[in-house]
């Protein structure tokens, strides 16, 4: 059940996380058909990131009051359903409330499905690494999907790319029963437990400040490496696009060494061991002094950046184990804005002082993360008790 579940909720992700590559990939062929300048495409991808972003952190917290279990599946198909409208109405206004939905679809996705992954594999790190990974997988597959299919069709084809939503809610009604099985940690009735111990506040707002200072480092590298390749060593598109790619796939790979660590080795340490590479990989893009040994820095790179990425969220839910969904909404969500708010500011540090100066200012990052990892503590675990057992201790502990 386990497995299955698991699966099921990385394969959703996968195509939740879908119709956010697709707005990118969405943009050039309106700019096309409707000659948008640069404030109507930034508006536009304003209303897929910051509603999305932001709406996370509420539904986190509705969530935590009001158990909706079929949140993640409407998210899901509501998030497909803005982008297959995106391309049909002309007026600038319907396009964007089209993908205005989109986003708030994501937004319901997030913090219920990342509940789900607890329930069903006991908060193991391990399974939130393969759920995080589905997401990533989903979102580069997102101008894929797009540009196979409108350079077909045009704007009018948008309406195809609703079906991989619906084939996937199809399958998750097929095998609904694989996750409406009782997982490990629940009461003997089947009624989902509630975890023991008190939320840590005070260490998830720490946690927070990690988390933003990650998703600032992300978007400073997916911003300014291929700027940088080009810039410095006079490459082509095609070679500096591939050094991007370095840098992501060595992610997809960090990723889930990151989820297996933690659940070896604990989620605090394996943060650090994250940001602790992190650092001499991007001091080495800036002072490679040969094309080869920027590709072996950018590798560096993405296993410290994204060495840690599920591990957050695990570690959150931790530490407000009585707002999971919450917690989940945080570090899924509006700490994940900070980077694209912040982007702007290191591209007018790249225009005044230049892409060295900018790539290796973000050197900053890694370093606050890991200073502010310091007052992070290690969980053990939470035991979860079932509803109505208040005579259970807590066992969580915090080291």
């Amino acid at each position: 059940m386990k497995r299955t579940g698991i699966s099921i909720l990385t394969a959703s992700h996968a195509v939740d996380d879908l119709y956010q590559g697709a707005v990118p990939a969405l943009i050039p062929f309106l700019v096309a058909a409707y000659h948008y300048d640069f404030l109507g495409v930034t508006g536009i991808t304003l209303a897929a990131t910051l509603i999305s972003s932001v709406a996370q952190p509420a539904f986190g917290l509705i969530t935590d009051h009001r158990k909706i279990r079929g949140l993640w599946v409407g998210g899901m198909l509501v998030a497909a359903l803005g982008i297959s409208l995106a391309g049909l109405p002309s007026q600038y206004a319907l396009i964007w409330l089209a993908v205005a939905l989109s986003g708030f679809g994501v937004a319901a996705f997030h913090p219920e499905s990342a509940r789900a992954v607890r329930t069903v594999a006991g908060g193991s790190a391990r399974a939130m690494s393969w759920f995080a990974l589905g997401g990533n997988l989903g979102f580069a597959a997102g101008p894929v999907a797009v540009t196979a299919i409108l350079s077909q069709t045009g704007l009018r084809g948008t309406p195809l790319l609703i079906l991989p939503a619906l084939g996937m809610a199809a399958v998750v009604w097929l095998l609904r029963s694989r996750l409406a099985s009782r997982p490990p940690d629940s009461s003997r009735d089947g009624r989902e437990a509630e975890p023991a111990g008190r939320d840590d506040w005070h260490r998830f707002g720490w946690l927070t400040g990690v988390v933003v200072c990650r998703s600032i480092l992300f978007f400073g590298m997916a911003s300014f490496l291929e700027l940088y390749v080009i810039s410095r060593f006079h490459q082509s598109h095609t070679v500096a696009s591939a050094a991007l790619t370095t840098f992501s796939a060595a992610g997809v790979i960090a990723t889930l060494a990151g989820g297996r660590l933690a659940d070896r080795h604990g989620r605090v340490r394996t943060i650090r061991y994250g940001y602790a590479l992190a650092v001499p990989g991007l001091v080495g893009l800036v002072l490679a002094p040969s094309l080869a040994l920027l590709f072996c820095a950018a590798v560096v790179c993405g296993l410290g950046t994204y060495l840690p990425f599920a591990v957050h969220t695990t570690l959150a839910q931790e530490y407000l184990p009585t707002r999971i969904g919450t917690a989940s909404g945080v570090t899924l969500g509006l700490a994940v804005s900070a980077g694209g708010a912040v982007s702007p500011l290191l591209g007018l540090l790249a225009d005044t002082s230049g892409l060295s100066v900018a790539l290796g200012a973000l050197v900053i990052l890694p370093l606050a993360a890991l200073a502010m990892s310091t007052r992070l503590a290690e969980t053990h675990g939470q035991v979860l008790r079932p509803e109505g057992a208040e005579s259970l201790p807590p066992r969580t502990r915090l080291t």
